[in-house]
């Protein structure tokens, strides 16, 4: 556990080193666009976090390399190079459209580029926790990643719209899922898969923790697409290398009801916000007869600061969401099922109460307002 609090606190260092300099550079050169319609934030503000967490992440895996602890992660050494090419691609890509606007076409073929890299180096869905074990055919498994790995990649990107909202996100959604991956490893054994998701999620937290001063509301600089896509790249890496290799029977653990799916679920679970948002803005755009990756002020965040929540208490309720779904759907391996299906029940009804909070006092005022006599 030690090695993997060494790693996060140096991604943590030196992202927030870099991020400082990019401010700095990016304050002193205007390195950013101008303010859009969709956009909340009311002061140019640098897009180019992205790069400080992307060298962050770099020098942690570096440092990871030279630590025997983690000889399995590398004793396929081109597997890290490949994955470390993948994310400059897709930080590329992130710093050119958050630049100069790139078309979605030009981006999503960056995203597949990338996403193919990562399953020729073997972070490929060989099979899927469903009722047992199913094996994946080749051809299938490389289509089933790169689709999941573009899905969450644009899944997070999406959310990216408030100060602070994706790097805490993922610091509490990585957190959960670093957690099962180590007691995979403890408990199943030392396997090389398991080993890479940890050392993914302990590199990733300690990037995001490093970057969310700077981002933190109100945000001295934001992570772009370059970041945001950097993290879904990263989330999808290390759930794909769990969940296409573990055995959920495994992972019977003598309690009443087995956690067969928790490789399956875990995964979702975490994701579940940035995919459900996703998925509606597809739907909502197709609809109306535009790109899927056509931009608009309709996503979930937006929703929520229109219902009347400040810009701090939106972010806040995704933290709260995530962590709800992610730690309950965790909580089946380490507790009776009972306790785990109450705990997401009480936890979805208080924050359901809490997110619709301010529709009961608009409707109680427009109530008043109405006994106001003319």
């Amino acid at each position: 556990m030690i090695f993997y609090i060494i790693v996060g606190l140096i991604a943590a260092a030196v992202t927030a080193a870099l991020s400082w300099v990019t401010w700095r550079l990016g304050k002193r050169y205007r390195l950013y666009p101008k303010i859009r319609e969709r956009d909340v934030h009311k002061t140019p503000t640098p897009r180019l976090g992205g790069v400080a967490m992307f060298f962050g992440v770099c020098a942690a895996f570096l440092f990871a390399s030279q630590v025997s602890w983690f000889h399995l992660v590398f004793a396929k050494p081109w597997q890290i190079v490949v994955i470390l090419g993948a994310l400059l691609i897709i930080v590329l890509i992130g710093v050119a459209d958050d630049l100069w606007d790139l078309d979605w076409l030009t981006k999503l073929a960056g995203q597949m580029i990338a996403a193919g890299l990562l399953v020729w180096q073997g972070v490929q869905l060989v099979t899927l926790p469903i009722g047992g074990i199913i094996v994946v055919p080749p051809i299938l498994g490389l289509v089933l990643t790169v689709v999941a790995v573009v899905l969450v990649m644009n899944a997070v990107n999406f959310i990216d719209g408030l100060d602070g909202l994706v790097a805490g996100v993922a610091i509490i959604a990585n957190g959960v899922f670093f957690i099962y991956s180590y007691w995979l490893a403890r408990v199943i054994g030392e396997a090389e898969y398991f080993n890479l998701a940890s050392l993914i999620t302990a590199i990733l937290i300690g990037a995001c923790v490093g970057f969310l001063p700077f981002n933190w509301h109100p945000a001295k600089l934001f992570m772009g697409d370059s970041g945001a896509l950097m993290v879904g790249m990263l989330m999808a890496a290390s759930a794909i290398s769990v969940t296409g290799q573990v055995d959920p029977y495994s992972l019977q653990s003598g309690r009443l009801l087995a956690p067969a799916f928790i490789p399956l679920l875990l995964p979702i679970a975490i994701l579940l916000l940035p995919i459900t948002d996703f998925v509606l803005a597809v739907v909502r755009r197709l609809r109306a007869g535009k790109s899927p990756f056509s931009a608009d002020r309709k996503h979930l965040h937006h929703r929520l600061l229109d219902m009347g929540h400040s810009h701090l208490g939106t972010v806040l309720l995704f933290y709260c969401w995530s962590a709800v779904i992610s730690v309950g759907v965790l909580s089946f391996l380490f507790v009776p099922w009972q306790w785990s299906v109450v705990f997401i029940g009480v936890g979805i009804v208080i924050m359901a109460a809490v997110t619709l909070a301010p529709l009961g006092k608009s409707i109680r005022s427009l109530g008043k307002a109405k006994d106001l006599p003319e």
